[in-house]
């Protein structure tokens, strides 16, 4: 299959290796996501996960092997891959000292939105993320949990089709892990393909689909339902210790 050419298909891997000197970070991976799907990619601390979104994003080149997104090659397009996605990093990345309207305001300029589209598209995604009434507020003054719904709508302000987020609701407290995804699932609803990173079981049983990953290498790639059978097993944490003793 010519994956270049499958309209289908919002990301996709074949043989994707990155090394860091004689460490293999990431192991020759496969993988097709579809459009429009939540895709999970699960693994302990050091897995491999964050190396492998930050090739996808075009923040890293790979080794070996080759990756598209949205139909462009990762390792001859990786410029403009990044005008077409979103990213949300593992380490919070947004300005401390400026308002939540200004960094909406900074990052729509980094997406090449002009003023006027950043303040149109800035109002209904501040009602959205129940941020209107912080707007003027620094956001070293925000709870955690704003913060991250803060990255959130900085990552979707230019209404990229595909939206990758590194382990997004890290220190965040279940209840706001929960509103969190309802905004991932209203997202993916609205047609937007959400590639995300985790460690936290319930967080992958949201996900259309999922990868574990062990030492650079996916060792299980299904739905949850589908990896519980398989396995045998009555949850994904009893699935992912299977997978990653096997």
């Amino acid at each position: 299959m010519d994956i270049t050419t499958d309209n289908n298909l919002a990301v996709s891997a074949n043989q994707l290796t990155k090394h860091f000197g004689s460490f293999t970070a990431v192991d020759r991976i496969n993988l097709n996501v579809r459009n429009g799907e939540i895709f999970g990619f699960l693994g302990a601390n050091g897995a491999g996960k964050t190396t492998a979104i930050r090739m996808f994003c075009g923040l890293l080149k790979p080794t070996s092997g080759e990756a598209w997104v949205d139909g462009l090659s990762v390792n001859t397009d990786s410029e403009r891959v990044k005008q077409r996605i979103g990213y949300m990093s593992q380490r919070f990345s947004l300005y401390e000292d400026l308002t939540v309207m200004e960094n909406l305001t900074f990052f729509g300029g980094v997406y090449g939105l002009k003023r006027h589209q950043t303040d149109e598209r800035a109002e209904p995604l501040l009602e959205r993320l129940e941020l209107k009434a912080w707007r003027r507020r620094l956001t070293r003054d925000l709870p955690l949990g704003f913060k991250q719904r803060l990255a959130l709508g900085c990552a979707t302000l230019h209404n990229p089709r595909i939206l990758f987020l590194d382990e997004p609701t890290g220190g965040v407290d279940p209840a706001a892990r929960r509103e969190f995804w309802d905004l991932i699932y209203s997202l993916a609803e609205a047609g937007s393909t959400v590639f995300v990173t985790t460690h936290y079981m319930d967080e992958a049983e949201y996900c259309h689909r999922i990868s574990i990953m062990k030492d650079g290498a996916i060792v299980a790639l299904d739905s949850p339902s589908a990896l519980k059978s398989k396995f045998n097993r009555n949850s994904l944490q009893e699935v992912f210790f299977k997978a990653v003793a096997g």
